[in-house]
């Protein structure tokens, strides 16, 4: 499904948009996403790419892609570059217009010197303390700095010599003068510039001082015309400092627009988090298929459709929510259930013997790659006297309603035939390690004869052709709905999040490619691992399970 098929729900920044257009305020609509380089991408910033690049395809208009590099002590071109295939995966296209922070520094610095003239910045020589101190609470205003009302000559020496690196780092900064009793903190003279002697990811080691996110994003949000900048609601208490610079400096003005941030359940979403998982190695990295991290879910096996119709779903509203994680995973069933093919794969073997089926035949059962889309063809699955079914299809003294396998009853194996169980083979510890079934040879494809009813439906390998394979269980990483309530989050790690097997798949998935995903027929969805597979020995992620394991848990 292209980002054009998805459905459209109404939400408020669509009226804005609308009403700016029909009413003349703006001729063309200009988005932009602007992810700081500094990690990877996660499922909050899925929601934000979708709306912006979503509403610039839907108007006819054009979205951005800035990168906010304006702190060269944590960027790096490893993030540059896997957020720009992240945004891809996702369906969206920047065209000629991929941009920096960076791309912006000289102006920055030229708007900086004109508000000194103006007198409307100065250089603060406070240290860190004393600026903190200094700022006030929410209901006692600031103090003035002592550096306040350095002429505007002091100030541009100052500054120039912060740029051209005569100063350590930490030992000035550049303010906006503003009000320091201002009830709105960040106008309380937000700091503009920080030295910092620091390798810069693109312009090297030009600069020795840098400006800080409220001061680049408004201004680069001007420099590139764009018209409604929709950033998540924390930044709402920065839309007059936002403002404030682009009054001041005279420039275009966008509109900003907040929105809710995402919040899903079973899940963390801050940065520092995630990081602090990567790197004391509580998942393998940022791509661990139990991370919420765009290239973890790529690498699981979530479609990208399911993610882009997952952020329509949930809607933009202004009300801080909770998403239940099954949405996510509802999402990503739905997509799967249209695409998969199917294949067959016993994670826990239980060994059956046909007695009535000769030894030494294999009989090829034609089966469907889809059984819903038969236009998708069919595949060769071999069939002999000696299968592996799941262990949990068969028990001993089963209830009223289970409808697979026990002693006397009758099942059918998927596509084949119709198989009653005569005997239970024990080892010493009364383990059952083997049954031993009969066919009704007249049952491959059809209904028996006598018309008797058999319910059950079951899959099977041949134990002869079977291929073992490493199937890799993965499932929530919290066991938690809201880690971050506990007292340390790491403790609500879910210790069952990952669990390796060795299972026996039918043979063609040997020759699965990297990506590739499959329906393991009443077992759940699994893909193909991107990393740790090898040409003929594929690793098989569990992308979702068939149903919601987890509701009966709530």
């Amino acid at each position: 499904m292209s980002t054009s098929e998805l459905p459209v729900s109404s939400n408020f920044i669509r009226t804005i948009i609308t009403e700016d257009l029909e009413s003349g305020k703006r001729q063309q609509v200009v988005t932009r996403f602007p992810p700081e380089p500094n990690g990877y991408l996660h499922i909050g910033h899925a929601k934000s790419i979708c709306i912006n690049f979503g509403l610039a395809e839907e108007f006819k208009g054009r979205c951005h892609l800035r990168f906010d590099d304006t702190n060269p002590v944590k960027e790096d071109d490893e993030y540059v570059e896997a957020i720009k295939d992240d945004v891809r995966w996702l369906g969206f296209d920047w065209g000629e217009h991929l941009h920096f922070a960076s791309d912006y520094f000289d102006q920055l610095y030229a708007w900086a010197v004109q508000l000194i003239k103006a007198g409307q910045a100065y250089v603060d020589s406070q240290s860190a303390e004393e600026m903190r101190a200094n700022r006030g609470t929410l209901t006692e205003p600031g103090k003035d700095s002592p550096y306040r009302e350095r002429s505007i000559e002091e100030n541009l020496d100052l500054f120039e010599k912060m740029k051209n690196g005569e100063f350590p780092d930490g030992s000035h900064v550049l303010r906006a003068k503003i009000d320091m009793a201002a009830p709105n903190m960040n106008l309380r003279d937000p700091a503009m510039y920080r030295i910092l002697h620091a390798h810069h990811h693109r312009t090297g080691d030009k600069w020795c001082i840098y400006p800080m996110y409220d001061f680049a994003h408004g201004q680069g949000d001007s420099i590139e015309g764009v018209t409604h900048s929709i950033c998540t609601l924390e930044f709402e208490d920065h839309r007059p400092l936002y403002e404030w610079f682009i009054k001041t400096l005279d420039i275009f003005a966008p509109q900003q627009i907040e929105f809710a941030r995402l919040n899903l359940s079973y899940t963390v979403m801050s940065k520092r988090k995630l990081l602090q998982l990567v790197r004391e190695n509580y998942v393998s990295g940022w791509d661990d298929p139990r991370m919420p991290t765009l290239v973890g879910m790529r690498r699981r096996g979530y479609p990208a459709a399911a993610v882009r119709n997952f952020c329509e779903r949930i809607g933009v509203g202004k009300g801080a929510s909770w998403i239940d994680l099954s949405v996510l995973e509802d999402c990503v069933r739905e997509q799967l259930n249209e695409t998969a093919y199917r294949r067959m794969a016993v994670l826990d073997p239980l060994k059956v013997t046909i007695t009535n089926y000769p030894a030494d035949q294999v009989e090829d059962i034609q089966s469907p790659n889809h059984p819903q889309q038969p236009e998708l063809g069919n595949r060769v699955v071999p069939f002999t006297n000696e299968l592996y079914i799941e262990r949990d299809d068969f028990m001993e003294d089963p209830p009223k309603k289970f409808f697979r396998l026990g002693p006397g009853r009758e099942v059918r194996l998927r596509n084949a035939y119709i198989i009653r169980c005569d005997e239970v083979i024990k080892d010493e510890q009364g383990q059952v390690i083997e049954l031993r079934c009969s066919a009704d040879l007249d049952t491959l494809g059809e209904a028996p004869a006598d018309g008797r009813k058999v319910k059950g439906i079951i899959h099977w390998v041949s134990a002869r052709h079977a291929e073992e394979v490493e199937v890799r269980l993965y499932d929530r990483l919290f066991s938690q709905e809201n880690p971050d309530k506990a007292e340390n989050y790491l403790s609500a790690l879910n210790p069952q999040s990952l669990q390796i097997i060795r299972a026996y798949a039918e043979p063609g998935l040997l020759a699965a490619a990297a990506g590739e995903t499959f329906q393991f027929e009443r077992v759940g969805y699994f893909c193909v691992d991107s990393r740790e597979s090898q040409a003929g020995q594929p690793v098989f992620n569990r992308t979702v399970t068939l149903r919601d394991a987890w509701a009966k848990l709530k």
